[in-house]
């Protein structure tokens, strides 16, 4: 029975039962328990059970299958249409056939033994009737079992049906492929069985590249039928030799399987045209062990220059001795140290004694250095070459270079990061900007992403779908036109980050994964975003992170983000239509220059979460900015095609991708970029020039920000070997002046001086001859140190005692080991008694000015019986007689080193140093070189400085570096080279020295000396009481002060409001301001009003009013960077009432001025007529406003004089008496409100009206005239108007 089944199909967990739904396999398992008795009465009915399943499965039927029937695995509908493949039931398996366990096996077992000894007394017919009994039972009850099955399988298909998305789900891999080992020049077959719905799409891999059928038509065959897929390998040979991969994707996942084949050869049938398959290290024959093997690489590949688009081939023979047979080496190729692996971009091929590398489609990514590694056993080999990509011709003349190494980063649900870095290639004019272009994987349409160009060489890209996967790439525009596309980036499933890490990653053309959601609880709102901040803000956009909330309410939650200007409180939601299912989320189309502040809601189905913390303000612009300009560019020859050149490195660079290096022949300012991919580094072999040409270069940085102006130009440099290059001898010349610092009885140890000349590069070491000397004849070289020494002293051992010796130096640089020294003096090997120390050695003179030098030296080696306990320095001029050394100090010093002063400028010098015990004072050492005292032109001193934060540091700048000077920070003249209590940082001709904790273990004197210059150095004495300044000064700039122009202050403005406010004398735009009132930080509220203008640096609080609960003390607290200031403001007691009382009064005034009002209140005047007039002055008045007279209480009638114009309300009173004393009032209204003014005039004020009458009255009388009556003389005058409380009063003289 199991034969009619495919090999391929026995022993696959697709064939029990648990590709039938839950339902209808609880059913049957139910059936199976019941009938279990029945189906152990005979063998017979228990394969009626087993055709009648299959049968009813298969076709639907209940009747049983015939026995030679050929079985079909096409599934077929009515009219006889192949609708689907069925998988037949896999009949191998005992327990598969029965469909019982183990233990239900042994019961059935059990009951048929108990029935067969039950059979032997029964009679036979009643064992007939039972048979037949049970027959029928058992094919009843199979009937039924069959029927409900179909019911249920209906009934599924029909509620499937009603809801199709029931039926998506991820491609699964119901038969995985196989691996096969087959014969050469056989075929192969691997095949699988996928389901999956959407119906998945199916791609074929071989070493992780897809299989094209097309590209080797008749080698490879693809076929899918229905579920059905596999994959024909034609004549396989050893290249077939792979491990291959079947990858399956539909928009609900992804899913892969591999399978390995192994193509083998029979014995002796070894055909040597034939490439052998490429053995990985697992495969490896057993004949390499116990062999060393020699590796050779020859015809080495060079240099090479390819274009865009062009395809590059190159590679090296290998020679392996011994050659065995069937043994292959390990071949690794690396560009810039990064291994590679074959790819549709890259082809690696292995001949058995070459190895090729082909760089199909060459991209500016392609550029590097390209290594190869041969590996064997024994070790491995290696070469190295640089390849250069230039850019492919535009298709418009002058439009830029493609832009290079697209990168997806920060990937999430529905935003992604695109980074590139740009062209070196502007085409002449710069570049404007770049476009990003996006492509969904498994299409051909590119969309792109942002509709201006941006200068940004980082771009987020919002707006995909979850689950899918992108491509992406860039072009660069210029005012001319368009570059070519950028190479596409690697493919980036758009997804959670967490679900990437635990589904792994996608296949090569699509990344499409299943994201499952959380069990969904309902009811449970999300808590707050956690951590919300800006990670990147540019002019064009704004980058916000944070991460989900603690709270997530079991659900998947979404996010809308929501924005306000700083100063305000007015929030603004972003994404009103869609929430973003990412932490992560880019804001566009905010104004340049202004501050906004954010924040992020979480939501569900349950609602809308509370909203995160803001953040800080931000302020849209670009934060990183574009580099500085590259230090001082210097070139050096290298070969007759090439050039070094280094360069100090940009200053302060942030982010730094790199640099490019641009080349031009001397004289023509026609620029050719050396590099199209940026470098690291500040050294770069720019190759390809012309041999005897003379050359100049630049050198440009370049960031995410763009890229920075040019270096200045280097100087011309002619191409043309270095070794050599027309210098007599390029290695060192010899060494001189050989002393003996000691000699015991089989050693001397030997000084001398380095030479005058190193031959261009670095002096790497010493070798050191000696011979005897036996009556006076010198006998043969020997060897003194096989391995070269680098200090200027050195012991020679192995002599003879006694003997006399000679000794010569030889110095060594890259470019080799120089010519000997002249032969030393004759030195006798024998052990030295005298009491007193040898001679010092080394001298060394630094900081050499026209008044002063510093002197160095080393102890001597020889200390004598007693050790060294002082040295006395000597001076002389370098032309004076021997008996013109003077002495320097008169005490001696404990001291390596002295400064010397008082020295003539001009007048040079020699020096020499003497050691001294308690024995006395020693040989003197050999003299210097003359020195001359003068100061060069350049020279620099150490300077200290301490900056914002406080540091306090030391800094030397040397105007004449090469490019291997470095500089040697001492202390005490002592190198430091790991200091424990400083940190030492160079970049480009600054060097400086950091103190970490500054106290009195610093004191001291400080030196640095740069090395391959003309003595460049200085130094600086670190004294206690300097110390001591600079540690002050270093706390005023650790905790600085901001000046104010004026402290707090509080002033009354309309309405009543009152304003608090301050100015600072200077603050930046970053600083930031807290309102403290009793202690307790106020915001931005209905209460409080806040202002900071950072244009004049004026701080503003201001408050509607003042109530009782606002008696207290305000405080403003400023903070700049470290700079901090408050000033606070006192209002308690009598100070608060009267400034609360006059707030008051303005509300008051204010709100009566809405209205009509008076602007001066009701008063009077007396006319020359002797009328008292009644006047007031009004304002805000309109037509229907009215203005109504009151006297006593009582309205004054309308046949009074009443007058209104410009502004001036008038009541007059002619004849006034006694009768118009009272209280008078005028009240204003209108629908605006009402302003009332009173003038009393009884009493008191009726007095003072009436005494102003009289003056007036009187004032008005005429000339006294004296006229004759019958009764006597007549005195009288006239006066305009009399009333009868006026009182006359007649006096005589």
């Amino acid at each position: 029975m199991s034969g009619s089944i495919p090999f391929y199909q026995k022993h696959h967990r697709h064939y029990d039962r648990g590709y039938r739904s839950r339902e209808t396999e609880s059913a049957i398992s139910q059936y199976q328990q019941s009938s279990s008795t029945y189906s152990s009465h005979s063998s017979k009915s228990t394969k009626g059970i087993r055709a009648a399943t299959y049968t009813g499965l298969g076709e639907g039927g209940a009747s049983p299958l015939p026995k030679r029937a050929k079985p079909t695995y096409l599934a077929m509908d009515k009219e006889n249409q192949i609708i689907g493949y069925v998988v037949p039931i896999f009949r191998g398996s005992h327990e598969f056939q029965s469909g019982l366990s183990d233990t239900e096996e042994a019961r059935a077992k059990e009951s048929a033994g108990y029935l067969a000894r039950r059979d032997l007394f029964a009679s036979g017919v009643e064992s007939e009737r039972i048979e037949h009994k049970s027959h029928r039972t058992v094919m009843r009850e199979s009937a039924e079992r069959i029927s409900l099955s179909k019911r249920i399988h209906e009934n599924e298909e029909y509620h499937k049906r009603l809801n199709e998305d029931s039926l998506m789900h991820t491609p699964e891999f119901v038969i995985k492929p196989r691996s096969h080992t087959v014969w050469e020049k056989q075929c192969v077959r691997l095949h699988c069985t996928i389901s999956g719905w959407p119906e998945p799409r199916v791609v074929w891999y071989k070493n992780n590249v897809s299989i094209d059928p097309m590209a080797k038509p008749g080698k490879y065959k693809v076929e899918s039928s229905y579920s059905v897929h596999s994959l024909e390998i034609n004549k396989c040979d050893f290249d077939d030799t792979a491990q291959y991969r079947v990858s399956a994707m539909n928009s609900k996942g992804e899913t892969s399987a591999f399978a390995s084949v192994v193509v083998k050869r029979f014995k002796g049938d070894v055909d040597d045209s034939l490439p052998s398959p490429r053995l990985r290290k697992y495969f490896t024959p057993c004949l390499e062990y116990g062999v060393k093997f020699e590796t050779h690489i020859v015809e080495k590949f060079g240099v090479s220059f390819g274009r865009e688009g062009e395809t590059l081939s190159f590679g090296c023979s290998v020679i392996i001795y011994p050659s065995l047979q069937r043994f292959q080496p390990e071949i690794e190729w690396y560009r810039d140290n990064k291994l590679l692996v074959q790819s549709k971009w890259v082809q690696m091929h292995w001949s058995g004694d070459r190895a090729t590398l082909t760089l199909s489609h060459l991209n500016k990514e392609d550029e590097g250095l390209y290594t190869l590694r041969v590996i064997t056993k024994s070790g491995f080999e290696t070469h190295s070459a640089y390849v250069f990509v230039r850019d492919a011709d535009a298709e418009v003349a002058g439009a830029p270079g493609a832009p290079l190494d697209v990168q997806s980063l920060d990937a999430n649900k529905d935003y992604v990061i695109v980074t590139w870095k740009q062209p070196a290639v502007d085409g002449g004019s710069p570049i404007l900007g770049y476009f990003v272009d996006r492509c969904e994987v498994g299409m051909t349409h590119w969309f792109q992403c942002n509709d201006t160009p941006v200068k940004f060489a980082r771009f987020p890209v919002t707006g995909l779908v979850e689950g899918r996967s992108y491509v992406f790439r860039v072009r660069a525009v210029n005012k001319v036109g368009m570059s070519h596309p950028s190479r596409v980036s690697e493919p980036v499933a758009a997804m959670d980050p967490a679900d990437r890490t635990r589904k792994g990653t996608s296949a090569p053309w699509t990344g499409q994964i299943i994201v499952t959601e959380e069990e969904p609880v309902e009811g449970v709102v999300p808590g707050r975003p956690r951590d919300l901040s800006v990670i990147e803000a540019t002019k064009n956009y704004v980058v916000l992170s944070w991460k989900p909330p603690g709270d997530k309410g079991h659900e998947g939650v979404m996010y809308y983000v929501e924005k306000c200007v700083s100063g305000t409180d007015s929030w603004q939601r972003v994404n009103t239509e869609i929430p973003v299912k990412s932490p992560r989320f880019a804001l566009f189309d905010l104004a340049e220059g202004k501050s906004y502040r954010f924040r992020v809601r979480c939501c569900n189905s349950a609602g809308v979460g509370e909203p995160s913390e803001p953040t800080e303000a931000t302020t849209v612009g670009d934060k990183l900015d574009i580099p500085s300009a590259p230090g001082r560019v210097v070139p050096t020859r290298n070969t007759d095609t090439s050039v070094v050149v280094s360069w100090e490195a940009s200053r302060a660079a942030k982010e730094l991708v790199g640099y490019y290096i641009e080349s031009s022949i001397a004289g023509r300012n026609t620029w050719e970029p050396c590099n199209n991919k940026p470098v690291k580094g500040t050294r770069f072999i720019c190759h390809g020039l012309t041999t005897e040409e003379s050359y100049v270069f630049r050198v440009r940085a370049v960031n995410a920000a763009g890229i920075s102006d040019f270096s200045q130009e280097s100087e011309a440099i002619k191409v043309k070997a270095a070794i050599g290059g027309g210098i007599l001898h390029a290695s060192p010349t010899p060494p001189y002046g050989i002393t003996v610092l000691e000699c015991v009885r089989d050693s001397m140890v030997l000084a001398w001086k380095q030479p005058t000349f190193i031959g261009g590069a670095d002096i790497t070491g010493y070798f050191i001859d000696y011979r005897e000397v036996i009556g006076g004849v010198p006998g043969k070289w020997h060897e003194a140190n096989i391995k070269s020494v680098s200090e200027r002293a050195y012991r020679v051992s192995e002599l003879k005692e006694n003997m006399l010796y000679q000794f010569q130096v030889r110095a060594a640089n890259m470019a080799g080991v120089g010519i000997p020294s002249l032969p030393s003096e004759t030195f006798k090997c024998e052990e030295w008694t005298i009491a007193v120390p040898g001679p010092p050695h080394d001298l060394q003179v630094q900081e050499v000015r026209k008044d002063s030098l510093v002197l160095l030296w080393k102890a001597p080696v020889y200390q004598g019986r007693d050790p060294v306990n002082g040295y006395y320095i000597d001076i002389k001029e370098a032309e004076a007689d021997f008996e013109m050394w003077r002495g320097v100090n008169e005490k001696a010093t404990n001291k390596t080193f002295m400064k010397i002063k008082d020295l003539k400028e001009g007048e040079s010098y020699v020096f020499r140093v003497r050691a001294q015990n308690k024995a006395g004072v020693g040989k003197a050492s050999d003299p210097t070189e003359p020195v001359e005292a003068v100061t060069k032109p350049g020279t620099a001193e150490i300077v200290v400085n301490v900056d914002d934060d406080g540091v306090i540091s030391l800094n030397f700048e040397c105007s004449n570096l090469t490019a291997d000077s470095k500089f040697v920070w001492s202390k005490n003249y002592k190198e430091m080279t790991e200091p424990e209590r400083m940190t030492l940082e160079t970049k480009g001709s600054k060097s400086k020295a950091i103190f970490k904790t500054p106290s009195e273990e610093d004191l001291g004197i400080y030196s640095c000396f740069v090395t391959h210059t003309d003595g460049a150095s200085a130094s600086y004495t670190l004294s206690e009481e300097t110390l001591k300044e600079l540690l002050k000064i270093s706390h005023d700039h650790k905790f600085p002060i901001i000046p104010l122009k004026t402290e707090l202050a509080v002033e009354l403005l309309e309405k009543g409001r009152v304003r608090f406010w301050l100015q600072a004398e200077k603050i930046s735009a970053n600083g930031k301001i807290e309102y403290v009132f009793n202690d307790n930080v106020i915001h931005q509220g209905e209460k409080y009003k806040m202002n900071f203008d950072k244009n004049t640096g004026v701080i503003e609080m201001f408050m509607e009013s003042l109530g009782k609960e606002d008696e207290g003390t305000f405080t403003f607290q400023l903070q700049d960077g470290k700079a901090t200031n408050q000033s606070s403001l006192v209002l308690i007691g009598d100070v608060f009432k009267q400034l609360q009382k006059e707030s008051e009064f303005q509300k008051k005034e204010w709100i009566r001025k809405q209205g009509p009002h008076f602007v001066e209140y009701l008063g009077y005047e007396v006319t020359p007529e002797c009328c008292v007039r009644l006047k007031c002055k009004v304002a805000n008045m309109k037509k229907d406003s009215v203005a109504l007279w009151y006297k006593d209480g009582r309205e004054i009638k309308v046949n009074e004089k009443l007058d209104f114009s410009e502004g001036v309300l008038t009541l007059e009173i002619t004849q006034i008496s006694k009768k118009d004393a009272g209280i008078y009032e005028v009240v204003l209204k209108d629908d605006r409100g009402k302003d009332t003014s009173t003038l009393n005039l009884t009493d008191q004020g009726f007095k003072d009206l009436m005494n102003q009458v009289f003056s007036v009255i009187a004032n008005s009388s005429t000339q006294l005239k004296i006229q004759s009556t019958e009764e006597g003389i007549r005195l009288y005058t006239f006066v305009n108007y009399y009333n009868d409380e006026l009182h006359v009063t007649w006096h005589h003289k």
